[in-house]
This record gives structure tokens, C-alpha cells and sequence, in this order.
């Protein structure tokens, strides 16, 4: 069907024809015969040829017998059964139909793959030869199209495929990308979003697709303001060209690019389209093609003007690239680029290593510019260098962090390092953390932000909390820091031991003792940042070390979170009640001592009154119930509202399930410890409710 209209009339001409077939085989004489005489007006209205031989221009002195409208009359049953041959014989053609255009498009594929993108056109239209309307053929054969460079036709079989689907999300894409490049950004970008109003899921593709748009309509933008600015003769503009057309004369001293290319840059920083006019006469090409440059960029050689020519290169480079999206692109594209910017940050040479990590963060401060690296760059060398160099120089160092935290916030970036994680990042890492001083105290607080986002990544963060070295260099980093007062350093590494010690693992069971040592100590700190971040590391590696529980146990522990309790700090209170929950539930000594001051468990009651987190509660609770298996706990409780908290919280529709579970078993021991809180139980009618609790009870 050529049409959407055309498919409406179809359906109508099959409903009508339904209903004389129906009135045909009425057994009401009066209604077959009406039927007869519609279908006779129906089909001259069809505008078919007229096949009758009876002439009816003129008056039929014999006309042919009636048909007789006797129900013995069998015309009707064989009209229709015409009709259903017909459409039997139809659905044949169309299933057999639909086998060859599959088969059509499967090859047409094949030679998609393959690069060949005419043969693919080829297949994909005599598919459609066979059927019109599939819409994965339209869909196909648009992008095919637009491999050839004719997007026009693309634009076509996809709003023929918008005919067969109009939710169809393929053809949204390839006609957005046919109209990008027509330069036609209004309907390039209509087409992408229309994608997400379709389906929202796709609102991140959608959002890669809009920045191509904007990058290519400014690039545009960028390039006819150059030319208007270079037709009209002006000095600046002239002076880029030239110089570029200087530089490209072969086999000069390093000293002769040294000057032109230092001329060029100050020419570029002053002309408000330099970076333009540098691109659209063939700059990156003339530099990374000469092989004076290229030689000093490698570093083949020591020589002191070898080294400042690649200095000239990569602040050139620099300015070039600096806001300028379509710079950055074409700079990736040059090969001795690729090969030498991830080996020159290693080099002894300073300013050659500060205009490197310049160029380096430039790319990393931007999504785009990042995705560029990532794709182009061997990241696995790039970081190890990275951390190498920070792990020795004494410059730059904060650089080096904030580049790495930069990419890391990429997810393609962090994939890459999985399978490489220990060489390239680990070890330079355990080699930073024992050898912290006052010179790298920043520089070191970067890196750690950058492992902390590297630990996003599910894989790097199970490598990281599983390396025997990274927790070895944990412990030393910790006592010399305590020792110096580097707590702009203790803050973020406590804050990265907290999120691997989330993973078990033998190795910090192995140094749970020593942890919890430094913790502790911690604890005794002046800054709440520090004594916070501290009890979040024993909250965490407790659970995995029952030697561990016991030391600190003997260390008074008890008292410290009891203390650390009384304040306001909600995270402080979540680590605190987890501590005290693990260290009551594995010794009677720790249930004594937290009971000591405090006969009524007051601490443990305001936090199920007025606690808004259900990791409190729950915790709260359990550590409750632990310390109600001491002898005459639950007598001191008579007269408080503690059945009233605990059956609120075994009866509430609490996101955890374990927050009922503690609160049922808590209440349980506590009505089995003191009968007479049965009482008040009865009263509130919790006996149902703690009934249907039950089956937490161990």
C-alpha cells in the first residue's frame, strides 16, 4: 500500500463487503435481494473495467434470467466463497512475501557489514519490491544511505518507515544524523527529540546526539566568521596563514619552528578566530607532519632545543584547543599526538611536563573532550604514568589528582583500568600514601578523591578492598598522619576506607585489629569530622573481625560510642548504634557496660522515639534486645513507653524488613524477661500484631 489512505479505504471496501456477504445468505427473500442490487451499485462504483457483456447503453430486448432468490439459489454461498479464496490466496502471497523480504534484508545486512554499503542498498530495496511496508527494510536502507552520503534518500525511507510506525525510533536517529549532515540543525535536532518523547529511557543517548548538533552548528559558526574575518584582509587573520605557510618549510634548525611556532601562538591568543584559522589551513597537519617536530615530541633526542621546541608545540597545542571542541577532536586524529602525549608527562624536563599535564587537563574538564581522550589515548600508560609521576616529582602533583578525578567520572575510563588496576594504579598509589610530607599534602588529598571515584566502578572497588598492599599502606598512612596532623589528608582517606571496607573480605579481617587501633585513637581526635569518619571504619570492619570486637571491647569502645551518641550528627549516630550493635550481640561484657550509666537504656529509647532513619532504628532495636538478656533490664523499664516504641515499629511499614524483625524480637524478650509488660502489650492489642512477628523469632 502506497498510503495510510489507501490502507483506510482497504479496510472500509472489506467491511462493506462483510456486510452484503451477510445479507446474501439472509434467509428474508426481500433482504437478498436488496443485498443484490447494493452489490451491483458497489462494484460500478469500484471503478473496475466492466467485464459484462450485456450492453447497457441500450435496451436488451433479451435480457439474461434473474437469478432466482430461493434459498436453493447457491450464488450467494459461492460469492462467498470466492471472497474467501481470496483472501486465503492473499495471505499465502503475503507470508511468502514477507520469507523473501526477510531473507532480502538478512543479506542486505550481511553487506552492510561488510562495507558495502551499495549491495546492501540493493538487497534492501528488492525487498521492498516485494513487500512496501516493512519498516526495518526503510530503516535499513536509510542508513546505508547515509554511509554514501546521500541523505536525502535517507530522509525519505525514513518517513516511510514513520508511515509503516510512527513510534518508530530508528528512523527518528538516522533522519536526525541525515539532517546533521545537511546542516539543517532545527530539524536535526526536532528529529533527537522526538526520540525521548517516545521513550524517556533514551534521554542519555539523546543528550550525546544534541551535543554533536551544537558542536557541529559552532564549528560551522566559528568557520564562516573566519573566512569573513580573513576576506576582509585584516592584519591578524592574514598573519596565521603565513606563519603556518613559514613553518612548513622542511629541515630548519629546532630553534627556526621554536621562534615561528612561539609567533604563532601569540598571533593565535590575539585573533579572536586564530584557532579557526589555524584548522582551515591545515595546521595540525603542518606541525605533526614535520619531522624536526615530531623528533622532539617523541624525544629521540636530549637536546636542550629539541626540548624546548616540544615545549612550543604542546603550549601551541594548548592555545589551539582551549574552548575550541573541534580543535580538540582534530588534535586526537594526529597520530604523534596519540603516541607521545601519554609518555611526555614522565619526561625530566619540567616545562615539558607542565605543558603535557596543561594539555592533559584541558581534555579532562569537559564530557567531550574526556570521551575523546578515553577513545583515542592508551589510558591503561596514561594513568600508570600519572601516578608514577606523582609518586616522585614534587610538582604539579594536584594537577595529576584533579586530572584523574575528572575521568574517572567516566564510566568508559574506569572500565578500561579493571584488568589493569594493580600496576597502573595501585602500586604507584601504596607508594604515595607511605610517603605523605607536608610538599604533597594536597596533591595526595586529589589522588585520593580520584580513587574514591575510581571506586564507583563495582570491579575496582572488590580489587581495591581486596589488595593486601593497599591496606598495609592504609595503616602506615594512618599512624603518620595522627602523628603529623594531616587532616586535610586523614579526612578523605577515612572516608575511602569506609567505602571498601563495605566489602568483605579475609584481607581486612586480617588487619582488623590494627585498624580499629588507629580508630580508636582517632576517636580522642578535636576535629568531629575525623572522630566520625573513624567510627564509620569500625562500624564497618567489626562485623568482619570478632577479634577484633573483642579488643576494642577491652579498649572501651562502649564508652566512646555512648559518647559519640549523645551528639546530634546523624552519621555519627548511624556508626555509633552499628558499633554497639555488633560489639552487645558478641559480649556480655559490652551489654554490662553500655547498662552501667545507663540502668533505663535512655540512649537507646530516644533513638527509637525520635529517629527518622531506618538504619538507626532497626539497629537501635537490635542492640536493645541484646541488652535485655541482662538480669533486671526489663524490671527498670516498667512505666516507660518502651512496648509502645518497640510494637510501632514491629507493626509499621517500614522500608526494611529488618527494622520490624528487631523490634519483634526485642518485644518479645522483653514481655519473656518481665511478664508484666505482657500487660501493657494486651492493652495496645500487640499480641496480634507481635503473633504475626513471630516467625522472625529465632
Amino acid at each position: 500500500m502506497d498510503s495510510v489512505e489507501d490502507l483506510d479505504s482497504f479496510l472500509t471496501n472489506v467491511d462493506k463487503i462483510s456486510e452484503l456477504v451477510k445479507d446474501l445468505n439472509s434467509s428474508d427473500v426481500k433482504v437478498q435481494q436488496k443485498a443484490m442490487e447494493e452489490a451491483d451499485c458497489y462494484i460500478s462504483a469500484l471503478g473496475e473495467p466492466c467485464r459484462t457483456k450485456v450492453n447497457k447503453t441500450t435496451i436488451n430486448t433479451n435480457p439474461p434470467l434473474q437469478p432466482s432468490l430461493t434459498p436453493q439459489n447457491e450464488s450467494p454461498e459461492r460469492f462467498k466463497k470466492i471472497l474467501e479464496r481470496d483472501a486465503e490466496t492473499r495471505r499465502v502471497r503475503r507470508i511468502a512475501q514477507e520469507k523473501k523480504a526477510t531473507a532480502l534484508k538478512d543479506k542486505g545486512n550481511e553487506a552492510y557489514a561488510q562495507e558495502d554499503y551499495e549491495t546492501a542498498v540493493k538487497y534492501y530495496s528488492e525487498g521492498l519490491a516485494e513487500i512496501r511496508n516493512m519498516q526495518s527494510l526503510y530503516t535499513n536502507r536509510a542508513q546505508a544511505y547515509i554511509k554514501m552520503g546521500k541523505y536525502v534518500e535517507a530522509i525519505s525511507d525514513c518517513e516511510w518507515a514513520l508511515k509503516c510506525n510512527d513510534k518508530c525510533i530508528k528512523a527518528y536517529v538516522h533522519m536526525g544524523k541525515a539532517y546533521l549532515e545537511l546542516k539543517q540543525y532545527h530539524e536535526s535536532r526536532n528529529c533527537f527529540k522526538k526520540v525521548v518523547e517516545i521513550e524517556p529511557g533514551k534521554e542519555k543517548m539523546v543528550k550525546e546526539y544534541l551535543t554533536q548538533v551544537d558542536l557541529e552548528e559552532e564549528r560551522e559558526s566559528q568557520e564562516i566568521n573566519a573566512r569573513k574575518e580573513f576576506d576582509k584582509g585584516e592584519g591578524k587573520a592574514i598573519t596565521v596563514p603565513q606563519l603556518l605557510e613559514k613553518l612548513s618549510k622542511p629541515c630548519q634548525m629546532p630553534f627556526y619552528y621554536c621562534g615561528g611556532l612561539e609567533i604563532l601562538t601569540q598571533a593565535i591568543s590575539d585573533c579572536t578566530t586564530g584557532q579557526t584559522l589555524f584548522r582551515l589551513n591545515n595546521g595540525f597537519s603542518i606541525i605533526s607532519s614535520n619531522d624536526t617536530v615530531r623528533s622532539s615530541l617523541l624525544q629521540k633526542t636530549k637536546d636542550p632545543n629539541s626540548q624546548e621546541l616540544c615545549v612550543s608545540v604542546l603550549k601551541l597545542w594548548r592555545v589551539i584547543c582551549c574552548g575550541n571542541d573541534e580543535n580538540q577532536k582534530i588534535l586526537m586524529t594526529c597520530p604523534v599526538f596519540r603516541q607521545s602525549i601519554v609518555h611526555l608527562v614522565t619526561m625530566e624536563n619540567v616545562a615539558v611536563q607542565q605543558e603535557c599535564l596543561a594539555l592533559l587537563c584541558l581534555y579532562s574538564k569537559m564530557p567531550h573532550g574526556r570521551r575523546l581522550a578515553i577513545d583515542n589515548l592508551n589510558v591503561q600508560i596514561l594513568v600508570r604514568n600519572l601516578m608514577t609521576y606523582t609518586s616522585k616529582s614534587k610538582k604539579q602533583k594536584n594537577t595529576v589528582g584533579n586530572i584523574l578525578e575528572n575521568f574517572a567520572a567516566e564510566n568508559r575510563f574506569c572500565i578500561q583500568l579493571r584488568n589493569v588496576l594493580t600496576d597502573s594504579v595501585i602500586v604507584p598509589f601504596t607508594i604515595i600514601l607511605r610517603n605523605i610530607s607536608i610538599a604533597n599534602q594536597r596533591a595526595l588529598q586529589s589522588i585520593l578523591s580520584a580513587i574514591g571515584c575510581l571506586a564507583r566502578d563495582e570491579v575496582i572497588l572488590q580489587s581495591l578492598a581486596r589488595d593486601p598492599g593497599c591496606w598495609d599502606a592504609f595503616l602506615v598512612a594512618i599512624k603518620q598522619c595522627s602523628a603529623s596532623e594531616y587532616k586535610e589528608i586523614l579526612y578523605p582517606m577515612l572516608g575511602l576506607i569506609i567505602n571498601l571496607s563495605t566489602i568483605t573480605s579475609s584481607v581486612i579481617q586480617k588487619h582488623g585489629v590494627s585498624l580499629c587501633d588507629c580508630c580508636l585513637d582517632l576517636l580522642r581526635d578535636s576535629d568531629g569530622g575525623i572522630i566520625t569518619r573513624a567510627a564509620g571504619v569500625l562500624s564497618n570492619v567489626l562485623p568482619q573481625s570478632e577479634k577484633a570486637v573483642q579488643h576494642v571491647i577491652q579498649r572501651d569502645v562502649v564508652k566512646a560510642m555512648r559518647r559519640l551518641l549523645k551528639g546530634t550528627g546523624q552519621t555519627a549516630t548511624r556508626y555509633a548504634v552499628k558499633t554497639l550493635t555488633v560489639c552487645t550481640a558478641a559480649s556480655h561484657l559490652a551489654r554490662e557496660e553500655l547498662v552501667k550509666s545507663d540502668k533505663k537504656l535512655s540512649i537507646l529509647c530516644r533513638l527509637l522515639s525520635s529517629s527518622c532513619d531506618e538504619v538507626v532504628s532497626g539497629n537501635a532495636a537490635l542492640c536493645f534486645a541484646h541488652c535485655l538478656e541482662l538480669e533486671g533490664i526489663a524490671s527498670n523499664l516498667l512505666g516507660t513507653d518502651i512496648v509502645l516504641l518497640l510494637l510501632r515499629y514491629a507493626a509499621g511499614d517500614a522500608k526494611r524488613t529488618a527494622v520490624q524483625q528487631n523490634a519483634a524480637i526485642a518485644l518479645a524478650k522483653l514481655c519473656r524477661s518481665e511478664p508484666r509488660h505482657l500487660k501493657k502489650l494486651r492493652e495496645l492489642h500487640g499480641l496480634e500484631i507481635l503473633h504475626s512477628c513471630m516467625k522472625f523469632i529465632k
